[in-house]
């Protein structure tokens, strides 16, 4: 029964950019965290990321398809351990087309090679700084699905990481969809809300699967 005084619904946010709450129900929120707990086994497993200037991401990772690290990608973990990048499955990429299919039309899922995961898992006291998804050479849409506790998602513009943004509340199993206009948008994580994620899905802190198309050349 839903509990909400006002029921959450779908929100453009930007052009391109699309919040729809609830677009993973309770089961394939099980899914992609049981998914998501093998993937971030090593080698090739969940890591901390430092910057080249020296710091340190709270929000740790692990990539699928290809290995990201500040500020290209690699098909090993370059700044790891040095083993190949675990590879992406198909149905991951499947479900990256329907999220786009779901949020901005077929027309913009239609082609759209999903070959890329980064999964950021933050605890109750990481945070993403404000940036830009501009290392890919494709303009596909970005997907993005939460898992866990929910997190204030701080939307911004495509020329400053400054105001004008735009907070929205992120919860288990929602989807956030941009491309187009929104494609370069500056976004980031200001905050985690601890204890907020689903009773039933055994996780506590936040999961963040983010779904990219590479464009590069010998993108499987």
């Amino acid at each position: 029964m839903d509990t909400e005084l006002f029921p959450r619904e779908r929100a453009q946010v930007a052009p391109g950019a699309v919040h729809l709450p609830d677009w993973l129900d309770a089961a394939r929120q099980r899914e992609l965290l049981r998914a998501c707990r093998e993937w971030a086994r090593p080698p090739a497993g969940l890591r901390t990321v430092r910057t080249p200037g020296g710091g340190v991401m709270t929000a740790r990772q692990v990539c699928l398809g290809w290995h990201w690290y500040p500020y290209a990608y690699a098909r090993t973990v370059a700044d790891g351990d040095g083993t190949p990048v675990k590879p992406f499955p198909a149905w991951l990429g499947e479900l990256g087309r329907r999220a786009v299919s779901d949020a901005l039309g077929p027309a913009e899922a239609a082609g759209a090679a999903y070959d890329i995961a980064l999964i950021n898992f933050y605890e109750g006291d990481a945070r993403m700084g404000m940036h830009r998804d501009a290392d890919e050479r494709a303009t596909a849409p970005v997907v993005s699905l939460s898992l866990g506790d929910a997190c204030v998602f701080r939307f911004g513009n495509t020329r400053t990481r400054t105001r004008p943004y735009t907070d929205v509340e992120l919860r288990s199993g929602d989807l956030f969809v941009f491309g187009g206009a929104s494609r370069l948008a500056y976004h980031g994580v200001p905050r985690v809300l601890p204890g907020t994620a689903p009773a039933g899905l055994g996780l506590t802190g936040r999961l963040n699967v983010t779904l990219r198309v590479s464009g590069f050349p010998d993108a499987s």
